[in-house]
This record gives structure tokens, sequence and C-alpha cells, in this order.
């Protein structure tokens, strides 16, 4: 299957979340340490334009200039609608696309990586907002297999992910990538 298509799938669960969330619902605190659901969802709006920027340039030169505006439902479908159109060319997948802070890859392992962060937002997002969280299964087993192989080490340098957690020996797939990405499963708004 199409990482790009896993992808847009992906967005689109996500997109019926983000949907759900009131404008008092943005100083809620969310999965991600520190982070109020604005600045996930700013973060997220920063990611889906810099991916953008990069697979039509090869690299973006910001990667946190997401604006919500007075609509944060809005500045996110913007955002996603300008990360797919610009991976939509099947050229974009032999590029060479630098990705903020994590190096310079070929387009399909860009897309991987964004992949994963859009199944482990989704799952912050659904969390943050008392929602049930239904991901492609497909999706998750390609996040998965991308997040098995990011090392622990050197997390805190760049501060994508928190160090690993243990999860317990039948969980499921997605309770496994959010544990390797430092999530706890188990995780909910207090």
């Amino acid at each position: 299957m199409d990482l790009r298509e896993l992808d847009r799938r992906s967005l689109l669960v996500l997109d019926k979340i983000v949907a759900t969330a009131t404008p008092a619902d943005l100083a809620r605190p969310t999965p991600c340490a520190g982070w109020t659901l604005a600045d996930l969802l700013r973060h997220q709006v920063s990611e889906n334009h810099a991916f953008a920027t990069a697979a039509r340039e090869g690299s973006a030169p910001d990667w946190d200039a997401g604006d919500l505006g007075d609509d944060a439902h809005a500045a996110y479908r913007a955002s996603v609608d300008d990360f797919l159109d610009a991976m939509a060319d099947d050229a974009v997948l032999e590029r060479q696309l630098t990705i903020n802070h994590f190096g310079t890859f070929p387009g399909t392992i860009a897309a991987h990586m964004h992949l994963v962060d859009t199944v482990a937002h989704g799952w912050d997002l659904a969390r943050t907002l008392g929602l049930a969280y239904e991901p492609d299964a497909e999706a998750v087993s390609a996040a998965l297999q991308l997040a098995e192989h990011i090392p622990d080490e050197g997390r805190e340098k760049n501060g994508s992910f928190a160090h690993r957690v243990t999860t317990e020996a039948d969980a499921s797939e997605l309770d496994r990538f959010l544990a390797l990405l430092g999530r706890d499963p188990a995780w909910t708004v207090s």
C-alpha cells in the first residue's frame, strides 16, 4: 500500500476528531508533556505545511510557523490539504527531502515519518478530547514498522519523542507503537 494513501486515511480520521474541538477545549492538557490542545494543533499545522514545503522544494525554512488563527479546524484542514497536494506527485517519493533536525531522506522515508506523526498525534488528539481513536489498521502497522527503528538514544536532544515505555506482551499494535514513541497507552486527561 502506498504510504501516502495510508497517511491520507489517517488524516481523515484526525479531521473528524479536530472538528469536534471547541475553543474552550484548546486549553486542555495533552499526552505531549507541557502542550495544550492548541499547542498540539499548532504543531500539526506547522508540520503539515513544512512537510508540504519540503516535498515541493526539498526543505522547509520553518518547521514551527503554524498559526491556528480564529478557526483551529479550518487552519488544520488547510494544512492537510497543502500536505496532500504536495505529496500527490509521484516524483516526490524519489526526491531527497530535508526533515527538521532529523536529516535528509528519500521522499518515501519522509512520507513514512509523516505517517508516524499523524498516527501518534491522532491518538493524542482523541485522548485529549476523551474520544475513541479508531485509526486505520494498515496505517498503524506501517507506523509501527518505522517506530521500531527509532533509536532511544538522543531523544532528549531533538525533543521529538520521549524514551520508550514498557507495554504488556500481548499489547495491541497501536499500544506497542505508542510505547515505542514514549507514550503511556493508558494516559487519560486527569
